[in-house]
């Protein structure tokens, strides 16, 4: 056999091995594609989860949400701390998301709030701003996430709600499962597991950028926990409450991840 036929017969061979990786390529894309059609297309159709706590995600994804969150919560540890950075690098201006629960409409006075903590017996604990500022200040920079995608480094300050909680003889109160918070208007709640709303790097902060809170970012006292996504991160705190159930959650009931842990 001449040395071109050999040139084109070991050429043949090669495109044949082209051709059939390409082919097996394709196939397997096709299937894994049609697959994962099929499987949007079955959690597309599937029942709606029964409303309560949370609400509006498909029972297969709530179920994942939920499993989801009982691995995380098994790994956590307050000893696992959020990355930190020089307050140089923090936004000069800290970007603005939302406004549920703070609308201007609200004529929110700020002189005339108080920090309303819900104790058993229906006794309430009312602390001012004052109050809170005279505890030992603590500030952190870090990188905010927000479930949309974006994310931001970001300097605030306040009281650590560890802190707090010891100052206020709240020990036993820490010892529940959840902590609920809500605007005064009770417009925007969240609901918070205890282990996280303890974890060292949480705040509950009236200062941005060395500065108190503006309005827009939830003057005069906003939580700021860093082991969660934004949506967790309450403007305005009127109202604290413990609990061993999971208290309301805004974004839960819309659907989205009770947990919301990062």
């Amino acid at each position: 056999m001449s040395k071109v036929n050999k040139k084109a017969k070991k050429a043949l061979t090669i495109e044949q091995k082209i051709s059939r990786r390409n082919f097996i390529s394709f196939g397997s894309f096709a299937v894994l594609a049609a697959g994962a059609f099929e499987g949007w297309r079955w959690l597309y159709k599937s029942p709606d989860e029964v409303a309560g706590i949370t609400a509006r995600a498909h029972k297969p994804l709530r179920r994942a949400l939920n499993k989801t969150e009982l691995f995380f919560r098994r790994v956590f540890s307050d000893k696992h701390l959020v990355k930190t950075y020089p307050k140089s690098m923090a936004a000069k201006r800290v970007r603005v998301n939302a406004d549920i629960g703070i609308e201007a409409k609200n004529q929110f006075d700020p002189a005339t709030w108080k920090l309303q903590v819900n104790k058993k017996g229906g006794e309430v604990l009312q602390i001012t701003l004052q109050e809170l500022m005279a505890l030992p200040k603590t500030g952190i920079v870090y990188d905010f996430k927000c479930v949309e995608g974006w994310d931001q480094i970001q300097h605030w300050a306040g009281v650590k709600f560890s802190d707090f909680i010891k100052h206020f003889q709240l020990d036993e109160y820490a010892k529940m499962e959840y902590v609920g918070m809500e605007t005064p208007d009770k417009g925007y709640y969240v609901g918070i597991d205890m282990p996280s709303a303890m974890h060292p790097q949480t705040l509950l902060a009236y200062e941005v950028n060395d500065k108190p809170l503006p309005l827009s970012h939830g003057a005069p006292l906003r939580l700021i926990i860093p082991v969660k996504y934004g949506i967790k991160n309450l403007k305005r705190i009127g109202t604290i409450n413990f609990s061993n159930t999971r208290p309301h959650d805004y974004w839960a009931e819309q659907g989205y991840d009770y947990y919301s842990g990062l």
